[in-house]
């Protein structure tokens, strides 16, 4: 099943005053990453307008922002093309690397549905980089009968599971089941039945399907197939990749000090880097990455 292809056109003659950027988050290159719809001033959309213009988009998320504070604080409102979601955090780095080349480098704090989540954009070596600290994270039991499902939707024989990182569902601002391949050719074959894992993923109430392979001890191969949100799969997901640095530290997979990496995009043709930073004696997952304007 093909990746959707993001539309890069947005008609915006039905929402007036509402100015539409358009970013990647997770790469410097405009072809690379996951795209996100960037609105900086959506005091004047309603809920249908912004579910709108995020439709129009295509992408998996678009952010909106709908009442900054005046001291680096915004309400941040997140919608894929099907339904509003929580929390997003590739449009969350979109977003706050939009706001730095606006405003400059610095500190801010987004209240999302999820809950507060503080980001930081750094300028590296004339790249911005912006660090999202997420909500306090966890993780549940996945049932065997839901792991039977969601292998049945991808068609993926439980042989091909790795049992070292077995399947749990993982939270840090959105709920995302999580499946280790045993092999990067599991990995890379993706031809799921669209329905079936959409209609399961509703039942759980998930945001993604974070599919994992694992190539050392700190770097990772994810993929994420993203149907309730109308999108075959994400490029690069920042909710996801929070989730998974606490389903890591909770499995004891890596330790409490620890820095990963999360290669993402690479099989639709999209390679992304998400990096996921684990602290001694905080529960909250850090998630960094680069992004750039999409002309």
């Amino acid at each position: 099943m093909p990746a959707r292809t993001p539309r890069l056109t947005c008609d915006m003659s039905s929402h007036p005053g509402a100015e539409v950027l358009r970013y990647t988050a997770f790469s410097t290159d405009p072809d690379g990453g996951n795209p996100a719809g960037v609105v900086l001033d959506a005091s004047g959309l309603d809920d249908a307008s912004m579910l709108a213009v995020a439709a129009e988009l295509g992408y998996s998320e678009s952010a909106f922002l709908t009442a900054p504070d005046g001291r680096g604080g915004h309400t941040v409102r997140y919608f894929s093309p099907k339904a509003e979601v929580p929390f997003c955090g590739h449009a969350t780095v979109a977003t706050a690397i939009a706001l730095a080349e606006r405003d400059g480098p610095g500190d801010l704090v987004f209240s999302t549905q999820a809950g507060t989540v503080p980001v930081t954009v750094t300028r590296e070596g004339g790249e911005l980089r912006a660090t999202l600290t997420s909500v306090e994270p966890h993780t549940t039991d996945a049932s065997p009968e839901s792991v039977a499902e969601a292998l049945a939707a991808l068609d993926w024989p439980a042989a091909d599971l790795d049992p070292s990182l077995p399947p749990r569902i993982a939270y840090a601002g959105a709920r995302h089941l999580v499946l280790a391949a045993a092999t990067r050719e599991r990995l890379a074959d993706l031809s799921y039945d669209f329905a079936r894992l959409e209609a399961l993923m509703r039942a759980l109430d998930l945001t993604t399907v974070q599919l994992v392979w694992r190539e050392s001890g700190t770097v990772f191969h994810v993929r994420d197939p993203f149907p309730v949100g109308g999108v075959v799969e994400d490029p690069a997901t920042g909710a996801a990749a929070a989730a998974f640095g606490a389903y890591a530290r909770e499995q004891g997979l890596v330790p409490e000090d620890a820095v990963l990496t999360l290669h993402q995009g690479t099989d639709m043709g999209r390679p992304g880097t998400l990096t996921v930073e684990l602290r001694p004696g905080d529960a909250r997952v850090r998630v960094s990455g680069t992004g750039t304007r999409i002309s």
